[in-house]
């Protein structure tokens, strides 16, 4: 039977270090096929020979994208595994053919809407995120919202440390469209001396990315700044910037702690630092850089979110 693991990203890195022989997956699947991952070829879903016995483990939280581009390439459900859907809710109106013909379309629209954790937010109309920025993390997303929201009278860029693929700083410049980004990132996965002893698959994952893949999905890479290269050397020249908000998606120890002591003094009243992987247990480097950092400079307001990862969002 072929086997074939949808994706090329973290998900898919963690399939192999929790044990899934490399040798075993036929090639891994992508919207945008490129040369190989971990040693196997990667092809468009298209690609997928549907006319013998196969499987596809879908390591995405993009489950309903997924899903819709399956159908279209002939995957039936039946071949499907999903192995990161268990952060939805079932529906439970299994039926809604009935009520067509006796609720007003928006009515109807409303109770067809994918069940979540969390309800959509009423305060927010004309809301520039996507359907696919909530599908990653619903809660770290909308909480990012709020807080981009509230920042009218809070001067300063934004930016993040750890950008990867580019979806969160996706929402970013949606959410900020008239302030300044800075991106910083190697765009060329992790320095190898911080990143040893982490799993091949992990650190194989970071390296699928590049500055073109980000700035592709941004809707305003007008106002994004890259700094590619390891941080903090990439911060140079930025002492005299302020921050309104910052995500600090670092991963590792190291860079954590060099980014929060870059960008803590330099935050507005009022700004965020969004500290994701915080209760991560894959990553328990990032809450050690953050004990570590208030050992020496004491502790500052934070509230947990509930989100896939644990982020901690830093009130300044």
């Amino acid at each position: 039977m072929k086997l074939y693991v949808w994706g090329t990203g973290c998900a898919a890195g963690d399939l192999i270090d929790m044990g899934l022989a490399v040798e075993r997956v036929t090639a891994f699947l992508d919207s945008e096929a490129h040369g190989g991952f971990l040693g196997r070829p990667v092809l468009r879903p298209e690609a997928v020979d549907t006319d013998g016995e196969y499987l596809v483990l879908v390591a995405s939280r993009r489950a309903q994208e997924i899903a819709r581009q399956a159908a279209a390439c002939g995957i039936g459900e039946d071949r499907l595994l999903f192995l990161r859907n268990n952060w939805t809710l079932t529906d439970r109106n299994t039926d809604y053919g009935k009520a067509r013909d006796l609720l007003p379309s928006s009515l109807l629209a409303s109770l067809q809407t994918p069940p979540r954790v969390g309800r959509p937010l009423s305060s927010t109309p004309g809301s520039p995120l996507k359907e696919r920025d909530l599908e990653g993390d619903y809660v770290r997303v909308r909480t990012l919202e709020l807080l981009c929201a509230g920042l009218k009278d809070v001067p300063g860029a934004a930016a993040e440390l750890g950008v990867y693929r580019g979806s969160f700083a996706r929402c970013l410049s949606a959410l900020l469209p008239e302030r300044t980004l800075y991106l910083f990132d190697t765009f060329e996965g992790f320095d190898p001396a911080e990143a040893r002893g982490q799993g091949s698959g992990f650190v194989e994952a970071h390296r699928n990315t590049s500055v073109e893949t980000v700035l592709r999905l941004l809707p305003h890479p007008e106002q994004a700044v890259v700094r590619q290269g390891l941080f903090p050397a990439t911060a140079q020249g930025l002492e005299a910037e302020r921050f309104a908000l910052v995500s600090l998606d670092a991963d590792l120890e190291e860079s954590t702690y060099a980014g929060l002591g870059f960008f803590l003094p330099r935050m507005s009243p009022g700004g965020y630092v969004l500290l994701h992987d915080y209760l991560n247990p894959k990553l328990p480097g990032v809450r050690r850089a953050l004990e570590r950092y208030e050992a020496e400079y004491g502790r500052f307001r934070a509230v947990p979110l509930c989100d896939v990862n644990g982020t901690l969002v830093i009130s300044l």
